[in-house]
C-alpha cells in the first residue's frame, strides 16, 4: 500500500478545524499530521511535520490565509495548497488573489447546510477529490475510445441525444479524423477547471485587442467567483472579458465566462447567437460544465469551432470535444508539464481524440494563428 497522503488543516475556527480533520481522517489514504490556527502557526508546523498537502483558511486572525501563502511559497515552492473560502464576495476576492500568487486551488466552506452530516459530506465531495488529484493520487479515470459505438453519445435529453436535434450527426460512427488545417475558425471554446484562473490569464492577456473571433469560457467556479474573475481578467487584457448573461450576442474579440452554478449554451437569434442559461442537471458532477457549451456551440458554428481543454481535475470535456471534431471542428489540449493537474486534457488525449498538446505558454500564441489564418489568407502552421 503507497503511504498514506501527509494533509495539515490551517483555520482559526475550531468547528471548521475539527470538521475538515475528521473529514480528511475518515479518508483511508489521507493522514491528518497536525492542525494549525492561524497562520504564524502553520509556519512554525510545516517544517516539523513535513506534510504532503495543505489547507489553508483565507480568513485567521495575526496572520491571514493570503500573508501565509505567501510565505511559505519562499520555502516551499511546490506543496500543494487549497484555501479554504467563503462564498462571498470578499472570500472571493481573497481567493483569487491568493491564486494569483500560487495557491493550488479552493473550496469553498458550507454554507446554508441543515446538520453536521450534510457540512461534512459538502467538505468531503469538494476537498478529498482536489487533494488526491493534487497529490498525484488520482489516476485519469478510463475513457472508453473514440472507435467504441457508444463514445461521444450525450447525455439523455442533451442537444444530439437520441430524439433531440441533431442526434444523427452528433452520435455518427465511425473513426475520428483531425480537422483539415486551413478549416475557418469563427469561434473559440474553452474549457478549464483547477489550475484554470492562473492558466485562464496567462492565455486571455496575451491575446491581441483585434481577435477576429468570440470566445466562450466555461471555468469550473462557484456564483460570485465567475463575476470576480471576468471583472479582473478584464482588466488585465487587450480584449473584453465579461460574464455571460442570458441574451448576450458572440461578437468578435468578446470573452464570455460561464456565470457560476449556470451552464451556459446558445441559441440563433435574428442577429446571429446569443447564450443561453440554465440550471439543468449537473453534468461531470459539475455546473457550469464543459460538455454542455461545446455540444451547444458546435450545433450553432458546425464545423467551424476551435476547442481548447486546459488544465482541470476530471474529464469534463472531451465528450463534447468529440462532438465537436465529428462535426469538422478541431481540438487543442494544455500538456501535461504545464498543466495543475491534467485530468480534462489527459482524458481528451486517452480516449483517442485528434488533437494537438501545447503548452501553456504556446495556447494563445497558436489559437490566434488559427483564428486568423483563413481570414488572413495565411496557412496555419501545425505545432509539433
Amino acid at each position: 500500500m503507497p503511504e498514506k497522503i501527509r494533509a495539515m488543516v490551517c483555520d482559526d475556527s475550531v468547528v471548521i478545524r475539527r470538521l475538515v480533520a475528521d473529514v480528511l481522517a475518515a479518508d483511508p489514504e489521507i493522514e491528518v499530521v497536525g492542525t494549525a490556527v492561524n497562520g504564524k502557526n502553520a509556519l512554525d508546523k510545516i517544517p516539523l511535520l513535513k506534510p504532503d498537502i495543505l489547507t489553508l483558511d483565507v480568513e485567521m486572525p495575526i496572520m491571514d490565509g493570503l500573508q501565509t501563502l505567501i510565505e511559505v511559497r519562499k520555502t516551499y515552492k511546490k506543496l500543494p495548497i487549497i484555501m479554504f473560502s467563503t462564498l462571498t464576495a470578499r472570500g472571493a476576492g481573497a481567493t483569487l488573489d491568493a491564486l494569483e500568487r500560487g495557491a493550488s486551488d479552493y473550496v469553498c466552506k458550507p454554507a446554508n447546510v441543515g446538520s453536521l452530516s450534510e457540512s461534512m459530506e459538502a467538505v468531503r465531495s469538494q476537498l478529498i477529490p482536489k487533494i488526491k488529484s493534487l497529490t498525484g493520487r488520482a489516476p485519469i479515470a478510463p475513457v472508453a475510445r473514440a472507435a467504441r459505438p457508444a463514445f461521444g453519445a450525450p447525455p439523455p435529453g442533451a442537444p444530439g441525444a437520441p430524439g433531440r436535434p441533431g442526434a444523427a450527426a452528433a452520435g455518427a460512427a465511425g473513426p475520428l479524423k483531425a480537422a483539415t488545417l486551413g478549416n475557418r475558425v469563427d469561434v473559440v471554446a474553452i474549457g478549464v477547471s483547477t489550475g484554470g484562473p492562473d492558466a485562464l490569464t496567462t492565455v486571455i492577456t496575451a491575446l491581441p485587442a483585434n481577435f477576429p473571433v468570440p470566445i466562450v469560457v466555461t471555468q469550473h467556479m462557484p456564483p460570485v467567483f465567475t463575476q470576480l474573475f471576468a471583472q479582473r481578467l478584464n482588466a488585465k487584457a487587450k480584449v473584453e472579458v465579461r460574464e455571460a448573461a442570458a441574451g448576450d450576442p458572440l461578437k468578435p474579440g468578446v470573452v464570455l465566462i460561464a456565470p457560476g452554478d449556470w451552464h451556459m449554451r446558445f441559441k440563433q437569434a435574428a442577429n446571429g447567437p446569443v447564450v443561453v442559461l440554465d440550471q439543468g442537471p449537473q453534468e461531470n458532477y459539475c455546473r457550469p460544465a464543459v460538455d454542455p457549451m461545446f455540444r451547444s456551440i458546435t450545433e450553432m458554428f458546425s464545423s467551424h469551432v476551435l476547442s481548447v481543454i486546459m488544465t482541470g481535475m476530471g474529464s469534463d470535456g472531451h465528450r463534447g470535444a468529440e462532438q465537436i471534431i465529428r462535426a469538422g471542428g478541431s481540438l487543442i489540449v494544455q500538456d501535461e508539464a504545464t498543466s495543475v493537474v491534467w485530468g480534462m486534457p489527459g482524458a481528451a488525449v486517452q480516449a483517442g481524440l485528434p488533437c494537438d498538446v501545447l503548452p501553456l505558454g504556446k495556447l494563445a500564441e497558436v489559437i490566434t494563428s488559427r483564428a486568423s489564418a483563413a481570414r488572413s489568407g495565411s496557412a496555419p502552421r501545425r505545432t509539433p
